[in-house]
């Protein structure tokens, strides 16, 4: 087994998740466009008997929000170093012509099967890909910068109650938050479907519980990361922490 993530680092991915699926819960109840209202308008209706009120869920949802934003400013704070700033360039350093391959590869793989690439004489094996894989890449990067807009235009109509006289702000951050959390839900979808329901892919999502990953997983699925570790003693140990800052895919 290697180590691949922290404590804090696991902590935070399901503080992230618990308060993301409660955010997505009641923002959807405050829909009030019928057709954008999920099921026909019976979960707003459900959502807001609920909390009492419409404008109860408004105030829970937006405590929520604070305490997620809060929370991952602290994190973002005191973990800048050790793992917001590895984490940030891991997931911008991008192999157009090897993530590509990759995307098609395990697309046809995952659809058709290995067997259709054998048979057009083309090799199965994936590209080597570092701590994070191009698909998983394509979920973070929107995540990440689509938590920062939504963060930013939830605060900005929440403050629009006591501040901003000039309503364009206001205004610009309603369709940005909306155009957010549509954006990151489409790919947290995917994302809950590849850690956790796609075939070969439970040990990722078991490390999220333990921290640990199987080493021949790693040498299979993150194989550059995996020889960085190899290179430098002490990582294997020491996990993430410093297996983060890689020399993956560099």
């Amino acid at each position: 087994m290697i180590r691949r993530h922290t404590r804090i680092d696991m902590i935070m991915h399901w503080f992230n998740a618990v308060c993301w699926l409660f955010l997505l819960a009641t923002g959807l109840g405050l829909l009030q466009n019928e057709s954008l209202q999920l099921a026909g308008g019976t979960w707003s209706r459900w959502m807001r008997g609920l909390f009492g009120s419409a404008d109860a869920l408004l105030r829970v949802h937006e405590v929520a929000g604070l305490i997620w934003a809060g929370g991952f400013l602290l994190y973002g704070i005191f973990r800048f170093r050790k793992s917001v700033w590895p984490f940030t360039l891991e997931i911008l350093t991008l192999s157009p012509g090897k993530d590509i391959r990759w995307l098609l590869k395990k697309g046809t793989i995952m659809t058709l099967g290995s067997g259709v690439l054998k048979k057009r004489g083309i090799d199965p094996t994936l590209p080597d890909q570092g701590f994070y894989n191009i698909g998983q890449k394509m979920f973070a990067i929107p995540a990440l910068f689509g938590g920062i807009l939504i963060a930013a235009s939830g605060i900005v109509m929440m403050l629009s109650r006591v501040a901003f006289t000039d309503t364009t702000w206001v205004q610009w951050s309603i369709p940005i938050h909306f155009l957010g959390a549509g954006i990151v839900s489409a790919g947290l979808l995917m994302h809950i479907y590849m850690a956790s329901l796609a075939p070969g892919e439970r040990p990722a999502f078991n490390s999220m519980f333990t921290g640990n990953i199987p080493e021949d997983f790693a040498r299979h699925h993150n194989r550059l990361w995996y020889e960085a570790v190899k290179q430098e003693p002490g990582i294997r140990d020491q996990g993430a922490e410093v297996g983060l800052i890689l020399k993956t895919g560099k």
